[in-house]
This record gives structure tokens, C-alpha cells and sequence, in this order.
């Protein structure tokens, strides 16, 4: 299972102490190294790895892959990279999970409709559902606190895109 986009590795820690055989990829070195001491801290085995979603590399493919909040900060071409780059990284029949902010909500970073994710995902690929989701973050910006009527540092659920996606 590959974790796309894993920043300080949430998913990738409960995934792995489940007992999955996850890997979880970030492009930021800082956040690559904020994982690995949080799966420390919980003494969690886990592989995290610095790498760009737009490259991967093709000899380890995945059956599973989860994108959660990666998907939608790229613009039409990297969008187009990117749904080619994790292309390769899947083995076919691999079941790709997409989690992406929508474009119905307050405007707390890049946001995109449904109809973007069914867009990018055409030739190799079966789109098997989009739904409506929530998106859990935390403030960080005075920004987006401002934006959002929050202080720093508090939860807020955001609209997101729920996709399921099959490599044909």
C-alpha cells in the first residue's frame, strides 16, 4: 500500500500499527523526517521516503494507494503528470482512494469540483464512485483562521470529494 502525499504520516502510522505493509512518500524532507519520529514516538515500524508523486518510479507497484488532500493542489498539467506518474506506481486492478477539498467549501487551500477528478482519470483507469466527504484539518494560518472564523490550532471538517478509483 503506498500513502501519497503522507506529510508527518498520520495515515501511514494507523495503517501500518493495523498491520498493513504501507509506504508513505511526501516530497517535503521535513515532513518526511516529522513521520518518522512520530512512528518512533508510537513505536510503529514503518517505511517513509522522500519522493515526488509527479515521478515515481515504476519497479514497486501498488495494489492500494491512498491520496489524501495531494490530488487537488495540482493544476491541469502536473494534474495530468500526476495521474500518469500513479499509473505506473499501481499494478493493474489497484484500487486508488482519492481525497480531495471541495469546491463547495470555505476556500481553506486549493479546492476542485467532482467533475476534475472524473476528468483525470480516463484512458487505464474505472472510476467507480465520487462522493460527497469530509476533509478533518488544522488551522494553522491566521489566514485561514480569519477565513474560517477559528483560532489556530483548532479541527475543522471541511467538504471533500471521496473517489474510488480502479487501474484497468
Amino acid at each position: 500500500m503506498l500513502d501519497l502525499g503522507c506529510g508527518t504520516g498520520e495515515h501511514t502510522i494507523h495503517l501500518a500499527a493495523l498491520g498493513y505493509d504501507v509506504r508513505g512518500v511526501d516530497s517535503s524532507e521535513l515532513a518526511i523526517e516529522q513521520a518518522r519520529a512520530n512512528a518512533a514516538e508510537r513505536e510503529v515500524t514503518v517505511r517513509f521516503e522522500v519522493a515526488d508523486a509527479l515521478r515515481l518510479r515504476d519497479e514497486v507497484t501498488y495494489d492500494t494507494v491512498i491520496d489524501s488532500a495531494l490530488f487537488h493542489i495540482f493544476d491541469l498539467p502536473d494534474r495530468d503528470r500526476y495521474v500518469r506518474s500513479l499509473y505506473r506506481a499501481c499494478r493493474p486492478d489497484a484500487l486508488v482512494h482519492v481525497l480531495a477539498l471541495s469546491d463547495t467549501g470555505p476556500g481553506f487551500g486549493p479546492q476542485i469540483s467532482d467533475t476534475v477528478i472524473r476528468n483525470a482519470f480516463g484512458d487505464g483507469w474505472a472510476l467507480e464512485d465520487v462522493q460527497s466527504s469530509q476533509y478533518r484539518g488544522v488551522i494553522l494560518s491566521d489566514e485561514h483562521a480569519t477565513a474560517l472564523g477559528h483560532p489556530i490550532g483548532d479541527l475543522v471538517d471541511l467538504p471533500a470529494w471521496l473517489a474510488r478509483i480502479r487501474r484497468i
